[in-house]
This record gives C-alpha cells, structure tokens and sequence, in this order.
C-alpha cells in the first residue's frame, strides 16, 4: 500500500566500513615501529664465568693469535710467591704443528689440563678447533682464560 502514496522503497546498503579498522592497522604499526629499535637482535648476552675453586698448579698453555701463529708452553704456579714459571715455550706456524706439540706434552705428562688464551680479534671458530682438538687426545680438562 505504501507504493501507491508515492513512497519509494529503500534501498539497504551491504557496505563495511573500513576506516575503524584502518585506524586500528596505523596504531599497531606506530607500536611495532617504536617497539623494534628497543630489542638488539644483534647482540649476544654472554654469561659470566666464575673462577674455579682450586685453579691447576700445572697446566699446558696454548697462546692463539690472530696472524694464525700460536704457542703453547708448560706452565707451573711453583715458582717464588706463586708466580707463574714457564717452561719450553714453543711457536706453532699452523694447526698441525700445535696439534703435535700437544700431542707431545700430553703425551709426556697426560694428567695435565689446557689452558686456551685467544686474541679477542681471532675467528671464534679457532678457539673451538683447539678445544674439539684437545678434547680428541684425551685432555679432561681444558679451560678458556680470561681477563
């Protein structure tokens, strides 16, 4: 009956507005933005070492440096004051020749432990080289030094 007064019919619209959800879209995206720089994926939060109860009086040192040259010495805490003395300091011009000398002094006096100072500039990859190495003679005990 309305159509014959003249009305129209409506029409309904089957639209969604979008702009409360564009809006929700930008306040997320300011968050993350001002969120990210605060956490440093690059950054490695190594843990702390303590020192050993009772260190070794006798161990075998191993000196890697960042040219590739290493030395290993024998070292006794025996001296005056309890000082270090070290004994037969020798180069090693690349790994094979330090795996030998290790080998030696291992072989030598086999209960002694490996002590490894690395440059902090040498590939991390080296340290853990020698410490894979020393582990394959038998050595129980190798430690990493510290500063």
């Amino acid at each position: 009956m309305s159509y014959l007064r003249g009305e129209r019919k409506r029409k309904f619209k089957a639209e969604i507005n979008v702009v409360p959800y564009i809006d929700v879209m930008l306040v997320l995206l300011i968050i993350f933005m001002v969120a990210s720089p605060m956490t440093n994926p690059s950054v490695i939060n190594l843990p702390t070492a303590g020192q050993s109860t009772q260190p070794p009086s006798d161990y075998i040192e191993i000196t890697l440096k960042p040219d590739a040259n290493a030395t290993i010495s024998l070292n006794s805490r025996n001296g005056a004051n309890g000082h270090n003395l070290q004994e037969g300091k020798e180069e090693a011009r690349n790994r094979q020749q330090l795996l030998q000398k290790l080998r030696e002094y291992h072989d030598a006096k086999p209960d002694l432990s490996v002590l490894v100072s690395a440059d902090k500039g040498i590939v991390y990859d080296e340290v853990v080289q020698v410490i894979s190495e020393a582990k394959k003679l038998g050595i129980n005990r190798v430690g990493l030094a510290t500063r």
